[in-house]
């Protein structure tokens, strides 16, 4: 079978499936399973082995279950990296593509911790960098990568977010990144024992669970039947991850030092309520493309 006419097909099978944007999971499909591109393809309309389309067929064939595409190819790109993902662990969006931009930003603004930039108070010459609820590892990979001087640190309280991090590090060849696995900060209490002293941050980054518990019912099949509950479920107002991390990142933030969390549709003046509860006042946000307060950024500066 010719390449254009197994792409007529493809699109036909997956629009009966009731898949958006048929096309164009079609193209990604066959280019991935012919290792090609849609230029060459196009261009040459190559014959298609009997091997590949038995593996074309197997992915429209999981896609038509809702398998998300990005679970059937086995990896997504962020941001120059390429980030392997599969069930138990979140695909990454765009939106932290975002975050991880404004993070690179504000680190090389020097507005992260003056007055002696690039560093916090108290630093050791080294920026030191933590990423809560990592999943997958790309936050704290694209800030590794960004910076390769820095310590980063990532922590998850998922064993398969955790295999797929290191995973991640290794594929990109990143080194000064160390993935531990718990509940948000309390991971980092074995780092505490090993070097006998409490590691303090110039950023703190996360992006939390934040969808209200009953939301997710009404999510796409893709989202709500596939991706791990875990990395979705911000409880009954989608404020827990916030209402945890807030207050007690200030115990981890060296003086100046910033966090900058990811949030959802309408959460803005919420967080930042608990942010002023917590004591901070110099707090800002970012919106993203669709013009939705989308990050949100405090500076720890002390009374």
């Amino acid at each position: 079978m010719k390449a254009l006419d197994k792409l007529r097909e493809a699109t036909d099978f997956l629009k009966r499936y009731g898949i958006e944007d048929a096309v164009r999971e079609a193209e990604t499909i066959i280019v991935h399973c012919l290792e090609t591109d849609m230029a060459t393809l196009l261009r040459d309309n190559p014959g298609i082995p009997d091997r590949v389309i038995e593996k074309i067929d197997a992915f429209l064939e999981r896609r038509s279950k809702r398998e998300p595409l990005q679970y059937i190819l086995g990896y997504v790109d962020f941001l120059g990296m390429k980030i392997k993902i599969g069930k138990g662990v979140l695909i990454p969006r765009p939106e932290t593509e975002l975050l991880a931009e404004e993070a690179v930003k504000t680190i090389r603004s020097q507005k992260l911790n003056p007055p002696v930039p690039p560093f916090a108070k108290g630093g050791n010459g080294r920026v030191t960098i933590l990423d809560l609820c990592t999943g997958s590892g790309c936050l704290a990979l694209a800030l590794a990568k960004e910076f390769p001087l820095a310590y980063v640190y990532g922590t998850d309280i998922s064993e398969v977010a955790i295999r797929y991090a290191k995973e991640n590090a290794e594929i990109n060849g990143i080194k000064n990144v160390t993935f531990l696995n718990g509940s948000l900060f309390e991971p980092l209490g074995e780092l505490f024992t090993i070097h006998s002293l409490l590691l303090t941050f110039d950023l703190i980054i996360s992006n939390p669970p934040y969808i209200r518990k009953d939301d997710i019912r009404n999510l796409q099949p893709e989202i709500k039947e596939w991706e791990p509950v875990e990395a979705l479920d911000g409880g009954d107002d989608g404020l827990n991850f916030y209402r945890s991390i807030i207050p007690e990142s200030r115990h981890y933030l060296k003086e100046s030092g910033c966090l900058m969390l990811e949030l959802g549709f309408g959460q803005a003046d919420a967080v930042r309520r608990i942010a002023e509860n917590a004591g901070f006042t110099d707090i800002s946000f970012k919106k993203d493309y669709s013009g939705i307060e989308r990050i949100f950024i405090a500076r720890n500066i002390l009374k």
